[in-house]
């Protein structure tokens, strides 16, 4: 009985040992050379609005060998993708299996649901310009803008956020969507659909909008990968654009040079229109007083005229009679005062004219001063593309073409400038000729006067007076020319010296204005002169922020696992579909056969 007893137990224990895995008996020492890389791919589930709903990772084992494999990960689940044997879950968050002779790759999948993603993405829905709910958006019409906003997430890892590229792809269907707009992202056909590509670098943080109008609403998953940026850069040649470069800061220094040459011209154009200013003011002054003491010459000279004509007449209408001297005598007085008028009139001429010498010395010596286009249109242009003040530049050129047709015009008119000056010394030539023949017809009267005796001599002063009644008045005709000449010349002037002196501040504003620029340009300057070699230094800071291939891939799932080669994600959100009608389906339960029913067991 008692044998019967001990054969029952060990026949109960072979069945139990028997029907358990090899490796539950083995002892629990693995095999570190079992594998050489691990891989692990995350994929995620979102919701439309790019909240995590699930997510799992598929283990990859590379080039494995027959033995026990300890990996590590919360799981909620565990499945072997490779063989039928089980996968053993530990409480310490271990996972172990067994390799087969055979299985060059091992593969299995865990569920998780308690580790975050590296980054946050959140997805919100503008219909019309107002939020909606995307459970709320299928079927519907109208304008929409998706806004696809990326950061990095605090609760994880950040080796991830700051050495992984992330891309983020949509499908559009033409049909559902029109008037597509999405700036920052990268468009392709694939069929009768439209690809949006955004791509978000490591450390960036970004917003992509896409707009369209939309009918009938429809919206494919949004599919998004991260990989790890690990893009080796070469350095670029940057022989040929060095040159370039060189080549356009010593055109900036010339430009440079060019506008101090211009603000030197500019400058002595500036003082000698200031010079010119305050010469045409003098000028104008001059003008102006003798405009007013020409109306006191014409009336004196009026008022001789007319004493001469009645002398004449008072004596042909009584020629036997013996006329008042005593009128006679004023007539002498009145001649000098008149010409010591003329005198008056002439000083003033002569100053009149040192006063314009002055002015158009001035005039000359301003415009000479105008650099004669010594700027290039090539260095013209150069100077609009560069980043000087541009309405600081426009004005300069303004003025600098203004200030050339300037000059250009007093060139054509030089020689009626060159011949003001002998005009004004004829002009006071003549008057003082007319002051003298006055002060000679006053002593000839004078002396008439004395030498009058008898009828003979008032005969000779009665041919006298009547010949210098005659003679004068064509002298009176002459100087109110003279005056009116004069009232025209002070009337046109007040435009010339209101235009010298607009010109004086214009060059004054100008001369401003190049100081500002010259200011620019030199700035430039400074700033181009070592521009081959900034570049080549914002060039290599900008590789040392992309380069990653110093990155070591780190286990998503746990800091314990070892030999991992690639690490990455693919997520993919909710779709947007119009509900079907449900429809009654009959199903048949499908017959199984005994294959099938023993494959359950292992199921």
């Amino acid at each position: 009985m008692r044998s019967k007893q001990i054969a029952a137990v060990m026949m109960g224990t072979f069945l139990v040992f028997g029907s358990l895995p090899f490796s539950v008996l083995a002892k629990d020492n693995e095999n570190e050379d079992a594998y050489t890389t691990k891989d692990e791919a995350i994929y995620g589930k979102l919701g439309a609005n790019g909240s995590l709903q699930d997510m799992y990772v598929v283990n990859t084992f590379h080039d494995t060998k027959p033995g026990t494999i300890t990996d590590h990960g919360d799981y909620t689940d565990v499945r072997n993708l490779s063989n039928l044997l089980d996968i053993e879950q530990m409480d310490d968050s271990k996972v172990r299996f067994q390799v087969e002779k055979g299985d060059d790759n091992f593969y299995y999948q865990g569920a998780i649901d308690n580790r975050p993603l590296p980054w946050n993405i959140e997805i919100t829905y503008m219909l019309d310009g107002k939020e909606i709910d995307p459970n709320e958006l299928a079927g519907k019409n109208g304008s929409l803008e998706l806004q696809i906003k990326t950061s990095g997430n605090d609760d994880a890892d950040p080796a991830f956020f700051e050495n992984y590229m992330m891309q983020i792809s949509l499908t559009l269907d033409p049909v559902k969507f029109d008037q597509i707009q999405a700036p920052d992202a990268t468009k392709a056909k694939s069929g009768k659909d439209t690809m949006l590509t955004f791509t978000v670098m490591p450390k960036k943080e970004e917003t992509f909008i896409v707009s369209a109008d939309v009918t009938d609403l429809e919206l494919d998953p949004i599919n998004i990968s991260a990989t790890p940026a690990a893009i080796p850069f070469d350095d670029p040649d940057l022989g040929d654009m060095k040159g370039d470069m060189t080549s356009l800061a010593d055109a900036i220094k010339k430009i440079n040079d060019g506008v101090g040459d211009l603000k030197g011209g500019i400058s002595d154009l500036n003082g000698g229109a200031t010079e010119l200013s305050n010469g045409s003011s003098s000028y104008l002054n001059g003008i102006n007083q003798l405009n007013q003491s020409s109306g006191e010459l014409v009336g004196g000279s009026s008022e001789i005229q007319k004493a001469l004509q009645q002398v004449a007449g008072a004596l042909q209408s009584a020629p036997n009679e013996t006329p008042d001297t005593g009128d006679l005598k004023q007539l002498p007085e009145g001649l000098r005062a008149l010409a010591a008028g003329l005198n008056e009139t002439a000083d003033g001429l002569d100053e009149l004219r040192t006063n314009y010498d002055k002015a158009y010395s001035s005039l000359a010596e301003a415009l000479n001063a105008v650099p004669n286009g010594n700027i290039t249109e090539d260095q013209i242009e150069e100077l609009l593309k560069s980043d000087v003040d541009q309405e600081v530049v426009n004005q300069l050129l303004e003025s600098y073409e203004s200030a050339q047709r300037a000059k250009g015009t007093y060139e054509s008119v030089k020689p009626l400038f060159d011949a003001v000056t002998g005009t004004l010394d004829n002009i006071s030539g003549a008057v003082r000729k007319m002051a003298d023949e006055a002060n000679s017809t006053a002593s000839a009267v004078e002396s008439g006067l004395d030498n009058m005796d008898g009828f003979d001599e008032l005969e000779k002063l009665q041919s006298g007076i009547s010949d210098l009644a005659s003679q004068y008045q064509s002298f009176h005709q002459g100087l109110a020319e003279y005056t009116n000449g004069v009232s025209d010349l002070a009337s046109n002037y007040q435009e010339i010296d209101k235009g010298i002196k607009g010109l004086g501040s214009g060059t004054a504003s100008l001369d401003e204005g190049t100081g500002a620029l010259q200011n620019g340009t030199e700035e430039l300057e400074k700033e181009t002169s070592d521009l081959p070699n900034e570049m080549q230094s914002e060039i290599d800071k900008m590789l040392e922020e992309y380069d990653t291939s110093d990155f070591e891939p780190i286990s998503f799932v746990s800091e314990e696992n070892k030999k991992v080669d690639v690490v990455q994600f693919a997520l993919q959100t909710e779709s947007i579909e119009i509900e079907e009608p449900e429809s009654i389906k009959e199903t048949k339960e499908e017959q199984k056969g005994l294959w099938d029913r023993f494959l359950d067991l292992f199921r």
